[in-house]
């Protein structure tokens, strides 16, 4: 008996490791996660990825192209501000999203803006129909890897035709401001100021003209004022600050010497918080009111004792030191916010100063006239003449907040794409000849191609065609016409046809003067295949378990 007892519990072990084992082999142990956390894997996991990052692709997809359409951001805040928009950035920034990769695709479009500012939606599109065929050739069992690499030697192949695409005329002045002037107009096509993008292309090369090769667009203001047309919009040599001159003090100088501060100039009057102050009488309190003034009194002769004619304050300027800057003759302007204060310190060429015991030590800005103007009703201080000779304001016109808003980003956008033809010169053609051209050469390799890298290098083709077929059927086009017939037309060599969206048919980009920046094109191409790559190689979706409020 004792012998059956111990060959019945010896088996009972075996079948309960064995059943233990069959728990490790068939996915994670209970106690492994959070009872709350949750898992996704292989095919669920990888399923799970394509569609979070193609519905985000498919949000945007509609606002690609010059006929491209906006979207209105509706914020749940208290005051429920609206932006009405088609910057793929400013949409993607504005929602939240849950799902792990469509977080990649939003990631890779703030980058886009960030380094070249164009290109924000195409970068997103793009990599949502990388994915769609991706996710084409996984059913079809390839594996991921394998899609990889052939990606990655299609990207290499689309790169290098793009080079050879690109034309540079940074040696020929004329030329290379005709090459800006059509960027501009190409990438303010698809915006708000379409409609006068004549205009607004020769703003937006003449501010950045005079940045000499700078990149650094600090020292480009923009001000917005309601009211006017678009059209009204003008480039104002100088720096404007948004802002009123003191009572009673001089409203034009020349020859200015510029002081900038960020110091508390509002101690005229007792604020002592959270304590209790005893007198024995009213005069005692008119003793302790004076004895502030007087302190207020010596510093702002000491600011005086700077040799300066004008004083510029981060912070408010109360009643009596104003009446001391008058009666010396200085002009005093207050409240200029941080913003204002360091492009003010850029431009002038000072410094913001604090303290003012060593006169010798402060740097003082210059510039050889201050002014008040008007724009529309307001009254604003115009600075000419700066030391930092690049220093202009674009002054913005427009019937609501919100079309000065769209426009401000449009233009914005055209004065980054602009400032990065300082760094690479290169221009391509747009209206989705370039796309073509890459195809086209990734086809022509995948042809050479043996193995299954061959179908990715076909997919990746099949994904850029579908640029310029949205932007078509953004338009109201029809896509499959226009995409044949280009297709067609890009089998001779040296072909640069591509979609013209006014017309409705496909046109020679060279006559038609529709140009992009190298650099976008190629900063859209490789952030787009990165983040393909990236989602493609998720097999295993970890969700941890949400923190619990301690009792």
């Amino acid at each position: 008996v004792s012998a059956r007892v111990g060959a019945r519990t010896s088996q009972e072990r075996r079948s309960e490791r064995h059943k233990g084992s069959a728990i490790m082999e068939n996915g994670a142990p209970n106690n492994l996660f959070n009872e709350q956390a949750t898992e996704e894997k292989g095919e669920m996991a990888r399923l799970s990825s394509f569609i979070g990052a193609m519905a985000i692709a498919d949000l945007v997809k509609t606002t690609l192209g010059p006929k491209g359409m906006d979207k209105i951001l509706q914020s749940q805040s208290r005051g429920q501000e609206v932006t009405v928009t088609n910057d793929g950035a400013t949409i993607l920034k504005s929602i939240y999203v849950d799902n792990p990769a469509a977080k990649v695709l939003v990631d890779i479009s703030k980058v886009q803006d960030d380094q070249v500012g164009d290109g924000t939606t195409s970068v997103v599109v793009l990599a949502g129909e990388l994915l769609r065929e991706a996710e084409k050739l996984v059913n079809m069992r390839l594996h991921p890897q394998t899609i990889i690499q052939g990606f990655r030697e299609a990207m290499n192949c689309a790169l290098e035709a793009l080079e050879d695409l690109s034309v540079n005329h940074v040696d020929d002045k004329e030329k290379y401001r005709e090459d800006m002037l059509k960027i501009a107009r190409t990438t303010l096509s698809s915006k708000i100021l379409t409609n006068d993008k004549e205009h607004f292309s020769q703003l937006a090369v003449d501010a950045v003209m005079r940045l000499k090769g700078s990149t650094n667009l600090d020292s480009i203001q923009m001000i917005k004022k309601t009211g006017g047309t678009l059209h009204e919009s003008y480039l104002d040599e100088g720096f404007i600050l948004d802002k009123k001159i003191g009572v009673g003090q001089p409203k034009r100088i020349e020859n200015a010497k510029i002081l900038v501060a960020n110091t508390p100039m509002d101690t005229d009057k007792i604020k002592i918080y959270g304590a209790r102050v005893r007198t024995e009488g009213m005069a005692q309190v008119g003793a302790i009111e004076q004895a502030e003034k007087e302190k207020m009194r010596k510093k702002v002769q000491k600011i005086i004792d700077h040799g300066i004619n004008c004083f510029i304050n981060r912070q408010l300027i109360y009643n009596f030191p104003e009446q001391l800057f008058t009666d010396a003759g200085v002009m005093a302007i207050e409240h200029a916010d941080f913003d204002g204060i360091e492009r003010l310190a850029l431009v002038t060429g000072g410094e913001i100063c604090s303290t003012f015991n060593n006169p010798e030590d402060a740097k003082l800005g210059e510039c050889k006239l201050i002014e008040e103007i008007m724009i529309g009703e307001d009254k604003l201080i115009r600075f000419s003449g700066v030391a930092l000779g690049e220093a202009c304001t674009i002054i913005l016109r427009g019937a609501s907040t919100h079309i000065l808003d769209e426009a401000e980003r449009s233009l914005h956008d055209a004065l980054c794409v602009l400032s990065q033809m300082a760094t690479d010169s290169r221009v391509v053609y747009g209206g989705g000849c370039s796309e073509m051209v890459m195809s086209k050469a990734i086809e022509d390799l995948a042809k050479k191609t043996p193995g299954k890298r061959s179908l990715a290098m076909e997919a990746f083709a099949k994904a850029l065609r579908q640029i310029p077929a949205i932007i078509a059927e953004n338009g109201g086009l029809d896509s499959t016409e226009l995409i044949s017939q280009l297709r067609a037309a890009h089998v001779e060599e040296g072909c640069r046809h591509g979609i013209d969206i006014l017309t409705g048919t496909v046109g020679d980009m060279t006559k038609l003067g529709i140009n992009e920046s190298f650099k976008v094109k190629k900063c859209v191409l490789s952030s787009a295949t990165e983040a393909t790559e990236m989602i493609l190689r998720v097999d295993d979706i970890i969700k941890c378990a949400p923190r619990q409020r301690e009792q």
